[in-house]
């Protein structure tokens, strides 16, 4: 029969770590193993406003993609078709 875990949650919490003024901040306990086997990009600040979702971002790549794609179908050489 299992055994109930006493409750220690935060036994291991030094008394000096400030918790709140942590702002904006994911523990993430597998941030590398996560990053390691996915195309995480992380966005600069200025350029994460301009993205509110992974949707939009996904959104905008793939309409550059279609624009450099259709630029490069229409340039041969050295000029324009």
């Amino acid at each position: 029969m299992p055994m109930k875990k006493p409750d220690t949650e935060h036994e291991d919490i030094r008394p000096e770590y400030d918790f709140a003024s942590l702002e904006g901040g994911v523990r993430v306990q597998y941030y590398a193993r996560v990053a390691a086997g996915s195309n995480l990009v992380l966005l600069d600040p200025d350029v994460a406003k301009a993205f509110p979702s992974q949707e939009t971002v996904n959104r905008a790549f793939r309409m550059l993609t279609e624009i450099a794609h259709s630029a490069t179908e229409r340039w041969s050489g050295n000029r324009w078709n």
